[in-house]
């Protein structure tokens, strides 16, 4: 055998450690969608984490349908609710401001009465603020086709805050969001700042909302249960699947064009119907966008 100048066989030299077992590979990732089925079954089972500890009401049918589907996981909801927060001292964060020692003096998932936020402000003995949060919906997807449909129909039902995700995992989430919120301080210290007129006034602005907030979840039901009615993706071929894509991405940008040039020139659209709002000619999205 031929040995190098430190007296050890050339063999070695040039081949590291090759006389030590070389490491067994990682096991290879386990495909998508094997991934998304591992993951829709692990968020059902685990318990309600929530205040309520159950589904809202309001949500229980856009959740249920969701659910029922194999390509999406609903990972948590609200309907809507209205809330007299009693917060602690507001802290500012590297993230942000956040309330500590936050109570509920008062939240419910309907419409109120001026008397019942009247008595619950009674209890008050710090600052307490009036809340309304529109529903919010956040929905796993399997693939970023879903996604795109789920947020096709979410934008056309009002909620035009939703938006996608995706995470280093290749997990797609989609939050169904809307921006007509409401958020007033009430009273400072236990002392109510406002008078009762203004919050009658108040209340009756909140419980428009609430009712603005039911109709949206009742047309997103509709429309969503339009969209899932299309051929799922077993029956699309992959040249079908990168036109829906491009169909998607087309549709956006003509949208996001058409509203730049309607605040430039609105002169030149004004005998055009705006297509973002017609439902009957954005079914045609829901036909294309293909599960």
């Amino acid at each position: 055998m031929r040995l190098d100048p430190y007296g050890l066989p050339s063999a070695s030299r040039s081949g590291g450690c090759s006389g030590l077992p070389s490491p067994s590979p990682s096991p290879p990732p386990p495909p998508p969608m094997a991934a998304f089925v591992q993951r829709k079954a692990q968020c059902l089972a685990r318990a309600d984490a929530s205040r309520k500890g159950g589904l809202d009401e309001g949500a229980a049918a856009v959740v249920q349908l969701l659910n029922g589907r194999s390509r999406f996981c609903t990972t948590s909801s609200c309907s809507g609710r209205l809330v007299l927060a009693q917060g602690g001292a507001a802290v500012t964060q590297s993230c942000g401001i956040q309330k500590t020692n936050c109570t509920w003096l008062l939240v419910t998932h309907e419409t109120c009465a001026k008397d019942d936020v009247m008595t619950a402000l009674e209890k008050a003995t710090g600052d307490v603020v009036l809340k309304f949060e529109p529903f919010v919906l956040h929905v796993l997807c399997q693939e970023l086709q879903d996604a795109q449909l789920l947020h096709s129909v979410a934008v056309n039902s009002g909620f035009r805050n939703s938006g996608i995700t995706v995470g280093r995992g290749g997990k797609i989430m989609m939050a169904v969001r809307s921006t007509h919120c409401l958020e007033v301080p009430l009273s400072h210290k236990g002392k109510l700042m406002v008078s009762e007129e203004y919050m009658e006034f108040l209340i009756d602005v909140a419980n428009q909302k609430m009712e603005e907030n039911t109709r949206r979840i009742g047309r997103f039901y509709k429309c969503l249960e339009l969209a899932l009615e299309a051929p799922t993706s077993a029956d699309t071929s992959p040249e079908e699947t990168g036109k829906n894509h491009a169909v998607y991405t087309r549709r956006r940008k003509r949208k996001t064009i058409q509203e730049q040039e309607a605040h430039t020139s609105p002169k030149d659209h004004s005998e055009e119907p705006g297509p973002a709002d017609d439902a009957e000619t954005n079914l045609g999205i829901f036909a294309e966008l293909m599960i």
